[in-house]
């Protein structure tokens, strides 16, 4: 370990990249146990090793006594399942929620996300993916469920090696969308197809918040996927909820998802969200709220300048469809950019677009996505709820 590098994993902290490893012992295959020291040869942490990633180790203990082995894995995977059992109306039937947030749960590379009878799993982590049958046999064990289905993530084949398919890990696969209740809405879920796991399990509180504002205002949800954002705000009062995203499928499904909760308020568009929100400004429309909530821009931090220039023009072309006394609901997933950047970016367009821009909620995460203290990184969704002049 290079002298000047080792002080994040002295504080817990689970990433060791490749640049701060002074040299290696022996010949550690992809996927094997490897032990972290000082430069004074002092032990550090307990990790797994991967020699195709920036990210070379991933640690997971922070004691010699402590082997990465079934017991290990089975007493972390209990210990996300406590917390979400703590929460109430979060985990049981017919609910969803995040049962483990890799960097958040002490198991880097390894999501688990429940809906109703039915686990979604997603490995980041090239070693945990190869203990895939263990790690499913150990969910298995502790919440007997229906089935587990296997979800890949784009381009994490590529930064890690990981090659796997989407398609069940074990068990049964759900033949149709699984319905789950939200704050008394019910949402379809297709374990098979649309982003992420299926559902955006991370804006559940902020959709609630977001809804309590919607009465009496007609609604722009951007990027709107299945809905969420949507049917809270239609059920909350709005006089009108239009939502727009590319993708069909999961229109179809926002259309499934209002017609099963008997809410006639909302109307779909499919459409480049940049390109329908000019054509709306284009003909004069204008709406009471606006909510941005787009996929992650910035995956990479060469990619961020670029990222920021988006978040830039989304912000811009809401602003110009946003009445006065309007509200702007603006999402980042990008863990890359920082809610002081979006605080930075909100106060240039309040000068340029000459409005006044009032921030009256700041807003992150679900707490079934718990932030790791050590790792600041698990922070990484930020909302912003402003009352635009």
């Amino acid at each position: 370990m290079l002298p000047r590098r080792a002080k994040p994993f002295y504080g817990r902290h689970p990433w060791v990249y490749a640049g701060a490893i002074a040299g290696i012992d022996g010949a550690p295959a992809d996927g094997d146990v490897v032990d972290l020291f000082s430069h004074e040869e002092n032990f550090i942490a307990r990790g797994l090793y991967n020699s195709q990633s920036n990210i070379r180790v991933r640690l997971y203990a922070w004691s010699a006594d402590a082997p990465l082995d079934a017991d290990f894995f089975r007493g972390r995977i209990q210990a996300a399942i406590r917390l979400r059992d703590a929460l109430p109306g979060w985990n049981g039937p017919g609910r969803a929620c995040r049962l483990i947030f890799s960097e958040g749960d002490g198991l880097s590379g390894l999501t688990v996300d429940r809906y109703d009878r039915w686990l979604v799993v997603q490995f980041t982590a090239l070693a945990l993916a190869r203990r895939r049958d263990l790690l499913a046999e150990l969910l298995t064990d502790l919440l007997q469920p229906e089935g587990i289905y296997l979800r890949t993530e784009r381009g994490i084949g590529e930064l890690e090696g990981i090659e796997l398919q989407d398609g069940p890990l074990c068990g049964q696969t759900p033949q149709e969308p699984i319905a789950i209740d939200e704050a008394g809405i019910r949402f379809l879920v297709n374990l098979a197809l649309g982003q992420k796991t299926g559902f955006y399990l991370d804006q559940r509180e902020n959709r609630r918040a977001v809804a309590r504002l919607a009465a009496g205002r007609r609604v722009l949800d951007a990027f709107c996927y299945s809905g969420g954002f949507a049917l809270h705000a239609a059920r909350a009062g709005a006089t009108s909820v239009l939502g727009v995203d590319a993708s069909e499928p999961a229109l179809t499904l926002a259309q499934e998802n209002a017609r099963l909760n008997e809410l006639r308020n909302l109307s779909f568009v499919r459409a480049d969200v940049f390109s329908q929100l000019q054509a709306l400004h284009g003909a004069g429309e204008r709406f009471g709220m606006i909510i941005l909530d787009p996929p992650k821009f910035a995956r990479a931090r060469n990619a961020l300048e670029e990222a920021l220039r988006g978040y830039r023009r989304l912000q811009i072309q809401a602003l110009r469809l946003l009445e006065r006394d309007g509200i702007l609901v603006s999402c980042c997933c990008s863990g890359l950019i920082t809610m002081s950047m979006l605080e930075d970016l909100l106060a240039q367009l309040a000068s340029e677009e000459r409005r006044d821009i009032q921030i009256i909620e700041r807003r992150g995460q679900a707490p079934d996505h718990p932030v790791m203290a050590t790792c600041p990184e698990s922070d990484y969704l930020k909302c912003l709820i402003s009352r635009v002049g």
